[in-house]
């Protein structure tokens, strides 16, 4: 059975991501980006250990979609592709992801492409503190994209995600 290393998850978030969402920080991250906001995290024992049934568990108690976040969870790849396919699959629920990867990194990994099947926008690419922006919509600095992943595999190429503050219901 997959395990993952959970840092912590936290409900009711609205800045990593689109509406409420519950975020799921992950442990591990050796890109150890000068400045992070959760270094924390870094340390792959940091957190705690937690199978994919109990997440989906914690998870089950909202209507929250669900972001990704960490450390970053590409380092635990395999496990987090098999709890965003449930995520989706059982709970009918949208995933974003933070990774420090860029898009065309995690396309050419085998592990880590696996789960962008499951994943509707990738904030992708290392915090970078000298291009810190706070104004900047769900990201920290101007070199991270949020990527459309949907519309990506489907062109080939990165799209970057537009905004609709009015989406059609």
């Amino acid at each position: 059975m997959c395990k993952l290393r959970i840092y912590r998850i936290v409900r009711d978030t609205a800045v990593d991501g689109v509406g409420w969402r519950t975020t799921i920080y992950c442990s591990g991250c050796s890109h150890e980006c000068p400045g992070c906001h959760n270094p924390a995290t870094w340390d792959i024992d940091s957190g705690e250990t937690k199978t994919i049934d109990e997440v989906l568990e914690f998870l089950s108690k909202d209507e929250n979609n669900v972001t990704f976040s960490g450390g970053d969870p590409m380092y635990q790849a395999v496990a987090f592709t098999e709890l965003a396919r449930r995520i989706v699959e059982e709970q009918h629920k949208t995933i974003w992801c933070y990774t420090g990867f860029t898009y065309e990194q995690v396309i050419a990994n085998r592990a880590m492409s696996r789960m962008l099947t499951w994943i509707e926008v990738l904030v992708d690419g290392p915090f970078i503190e000298y291009l810190r922006d706070t104004n900047l919509l769900f990201r920290g600095s101007s070199n991270q994209r949020l990527i459309d992943v949907q519309a990506s595999m489907a062109e080939g190429r990165a799209i970057e995600w537009k905004y609709n503050p009015f989406p059609q219901f």
